[in-house]
């Protein structure tokens, strides 16, 4: 009794075990029953029929990131280029996963690789530098068409390394050298250029400063000049008004006469200090009539005034 005890237990813990399955969050376990499809086990606690249902496939819903062999493509310009790539997918449909191809990822990676190659075959070499993004939006869109039967979804495909032949490396560098050295003296020849015009706008600017300060001391200068004729002619014109209203009193006449006289004597005496032979009047009834002349026309300019 207690062997077949033992037997009934082992039984029971058999069955139990081939009955009672715990899926883990995210994944997907595919049921067959008797060699058909059955159905997908959804995360939590399931039960199946022991000898019956089997567990004949085991997927994961998170997603996956898939390296992608390196392989040589040839540019639309005839230059080889290694590539290198990553691709992301993630189970959608696990029963299509687990039945549409025999190994997905395999699928997968060939697909990719051969769309590659078809993308890039398209493109010139420098232009697949500047559009990377280009060539894998177009890898992400033939392999997510094409996975659906799979049950898988590509979500994204990138471009880990583009390595073309050392020749080509050695031309790209000496050409980027050469742009930059080119730059550089466009740069240079730019500074020169812009060095020269501020040197010729400066000095153009400081000429008319010049010549505005000359044009204004001139301005100045000619003020100040008829500002002092006018000073001049205003003090004269008072001067003589003064003598002419002096002539007027009593006594003014032979004042002037005197005065007249003496200016008289005087230049008789410049003469004679400075050159050694003075003309002398015969007749000194002439510095009569000199002073005499003076004093009319000393009145004719008070009658004027």
């Amino acid at each position: 009794m207690e062997i077949v005890a033992l037997v009934l237990l082992v039984v029971a813990a058999v069955f139990v075990i081939q009955s009672v399955k715990v899926v883990p969050q995210q994944h997907a376990w595919v049921v067959e029953r008797l060699g058909r499809y059955h159905g997908t086990l959804t995360p939590g606690l399931n039960f199946l029929v022991p000898f019956v249902d089997r567990l004949a496939y085991k997927h994961s819903l998170k997603e996956i990131p898939l390296d992608v062999p390196s392989q040589v493509c040839i540019t639309k310009d005839n230059t080889q280029l290694t590539v290198d790539g990553i691709l992301y997918f993630q189970v959608t449909d696990a029963m299509r996963a687990s039945y549409g191809s025999s190994n997905y990822i395999t699928a997968i990676t060939q697909l990719a690789q051969t769309t590659l190659r078809s993308v890039i075959g398209r493109m010139e070499l420098d232009r697949t530098f500047e559009e990377r993004a280009v060539i894998n939006t177009s890898v992400v869109e033939a392999l997510d068409e094409a996975a659906l039967n799979w049950g898988v979804k590509v979500l994204r495909y990138e471009i880990k390394d583009l390595t073309p032949p050392p020749a080509i490396l050695h031309s790209m560098q000496a050409q980027i050298t050469a742009e930059r050295e080119k730059r550089a003296l466009i740069a240079a020849s730019e500074g020169r250029r812009q060095e020269q015009i501020n040197i010729a706008t400066g000095e153009r600017e400081a000429a008319i400063a010049r010549s505005e300060g000359q044009k204004q001391a001139e301005i100045n200068k000619a003020l100040g000049e008829a500002a002092a004729i006018t000073a001049v002619a205003d003090a004269t014109a008072d001067a003589i008004r003064k003598i002419a209203a002096s002539i007027q009193q009593p006594g003014g006449d032979q004042a002037v006469q005197l005065k007249v006289a003496e200016k008289a004597v005087d230049a008789y005496a410049q003469l004679a200090q400075k050159n050694n032979t003075m003309i002398v009047p015969g007749n000194m009834s002439e510095v009569s009539g000199l002073i005499g002349t003076a004093m009319a026309l000393m009145k004719a300019s008070t009658l004027k005034s």
